[in-house]
């Protein structure tokens, strides 16, 4: 049985170090994806705000 506490004690930091960076990535991920979101959201709008709204064309009986 001590064995096993030995190898577990051995284990644990790697597995909290790994914990730690799959969460650090996992943010970053999703930070650079809301970012991503939010700036396609934004051309969008500028794009929509560029193009001159077009009156419909007159029909004129000449």
């Amino acid at each position: 049985m001590n064995a096993f506490w030995s190898v577990f004690a051995a284990v644990v930091p790697s597995i909290g170090v790994g914990l730690l960076f799959w969460l650090a990535l996992r943010s970053l991920v999703n930070a650079d994806r809301t970012e991503r979101a939010a700036i396609a959201r934004m051309d969008a709008q500028e794009r929509e705000a560029a193009t001159p709204a077009i009156p419909p064309a007159a029909d004129s009986d000449s």
